[in-house]
């Protein structure tokens, strides 16, 4: 089992004629993904790689295939209204890849969101892995831009705000000979849809995830709001680690919501968070599957 996408997943992409659009939605179908179609305004009727209908709305495309969920490659003047198309077309999870989106318009994003029955993953994320085979032979869902190769199925969780790291942390695992269950990349943008906390009560209800690694960075509270839920209520083994620790005061680094104000979202204070939950914490990246394992 996973969380919240499988093998039959049914997923369109929005943006597929896009030249970095095309280029994932093509890796997906390589890894067995189930593209089931594409959008774009003005080329509908037509086809991607001889097998992918693509249509000229999210709506039609929905009503057409039984699409379950989106991954968005639209740039970012136009992304949030790719976005509020997919929400409004009914489809379950919207994967939002795109970098750079206003915050004025994800603040409106979100409350459309918070009214629907509509998960987003992002924006400015890596997307969201359940491994399969990776040869395209036997299931696996991958929506937006990680690796595919980088997967081996098993039974470990790993969410992170930071794409690079979610890709370190799973191929420590895989070389290690540890698959995981389902990889998220919740995106480092001030405003977004999915937290640290809905992904950790999501793999502690999976029966089939037995170890969580939790990735985040300076900047925000979410990662001490999971840490405090973890306390409470999860009691399979979860791995932290906070990037940033070096980062200068007040001082934006990388990610637009990697900002420490007012003596809040300091990477100290997560890490003290993490460890008064009862969360192993990694002292450098490198070091994370070791942790986690020897935790197990």
């Amino acid at each position: 089992m996973a969380i919240l996408v499988q093998e039959d997943t049914k997923v369109l992409v929005q943006g597929i004629t896009g030249s970095f659009g095309g280029r994932h939605a093509k890796l997906s179908l390589d890894y067995g993904s189930q593209i089931v179609a594409g959008v774009t305004p003005g080329k509908g009727g037509q086809t991607f790689e001889n097998q992918v209908p693509i249509f000229d709305t999210v709506g039609k495309a929905v009503s057409e295939t039984g699409a379950t969920a989106s991954a968005i490659f639209v740039p970012p003047p136009f992304a949030a209204d790719a976005i509020l198309e997919a929400v409004d077309a009914g489809v379950d999870l919207v994967v939002c890849v795109t970098e750079g989106i206003p915050v004025k318009d994800m603040v409106r994003v979100r409350a459309a969101i918070d009214g629907s029955s509509s998960r987003l993953i992002g924006p400015n994320c890596p997307g969201i892995v359940t491994p399969g085979s990776g040869d395209g032979s036997s299931g696996g869902c991958r929506i937006g831009i990680a690796p595919g190769y980088i997967h081996k199925k098993g039974n470990i969780g790993v969410v992170s705000r930071s794409g690079t790291l979610t890709y370190e942390a799973v191929w420590q695992l895989t070389c290690r000979g540890v698959g995981q269950s389902t990889c998220v990349g919740i995106g480092g943008d001030p405003v977004n849809g999915t937290s640290h906390l809905d992904v950790i009560k999501l793999f502690t209800e999976d029966p089939e995830t037995e170890g969580i690694i939790m990735i985040g960075e300076i900047g925000g509270s979410a990662e001490e709001e999971a840490a405090a839920w973890i306390k409470e209520h999860c009691k399979k083994p979860v791995v932290g680690f906070i990037a940033g620790t070096t980062a200068p005061p007040g001082r934006r680094m990388g990610h637009a919501g990697a900002i420490v104000s007012g003596g809040k979202g300091t990477a100290e204070a997560k890490i003290e968070a993490f460890r008064d939950a009862g969360i192993l914490v990694a002292d450098t990246p490198s070091v994370m599957a070791e942790t986690l394992l020897k935790a197990m």
